[in-house]
């Protein structure tokens, strides 16, 4: 089934929408919050969260990428759920960590028209990184790949990664500072 017919399925609230949306992507958005929470019970949990997101937003949301649309749902509550779970207790856990890798570059956005715009900066930017350079950075922080298995795919050393992230960092950091969102 294509994705136009899936969410024409959505628009005519046909719940075999939700099992065209499970059979269809949800392999990948199980791949994407487990990746973020790795534990099975919660991406599962994540998973039918997102699910349920779905069916609530379409209608009247017709989204153009339904992959696209669904996976970026999964990965926003599975972040929400690390944040939740580990705002009492910051300290070793890789995912404040992470978190606070890209936080550097982005503490003084607070309101949500300010996110919103500063969400668009940081699209223009990554845009204008060259391919490795962007794909570098979005498996670590859009994906959340280790660095271990970055570097396996790229085939290059984790201190290559490591560098590369580092670098990419300073970059949008600099380019927040022209742009005045810092």
């Amino acid at each position: 089934m294509t994705d136009r017919e899936m969410i024409g399925l959505f628009f005519d609230r046909d719940e075999r929408a939700l099992k065209e949306l499970a059979d269809k992507y949800g392999a990948y958005c199980y791949a994407v919050a487990y990746r973020i929470l790795n534990s099975d019970p919660d991406a599962d949990e994540c998973v039918n969260d997102a699910y349920y997101a779905v069916w609530n937003r379409i209608p009247p949301e017709k989204p153009k990428d339904l992959g696209a649309f669904v996976s970026r749902i999964t990965r926003n509550i599975a972040v929400s759920r690390v944040r939740a779970e580990t705002a009492d207790k910051r300290g070793g856990n890789e995912s404040d960590t992470l978190f606070g890798d890209f936080d550097e570059c982005c503490e003084s956005a607070e309101s949500e028209v300010i996110a919103s715009e500063l969400a668009a900066a940081v699209n223009r930017f990554i845009k204008r990184l060259s391919k490795r350079s962007r794909d570098i950075f979005l498996c670590r922080y859009y994906y959340y790949y280790p660095t271990s298995e970055i570097a396996k795919h790229f085939d290059c050393s984790e201190v290559y990664v490591r560098k590369s992230l580092s670098r990419t960092r300073q970059k949008l950091k600099e380019y927040l500072i022209r742009e005045k969102f810092l």
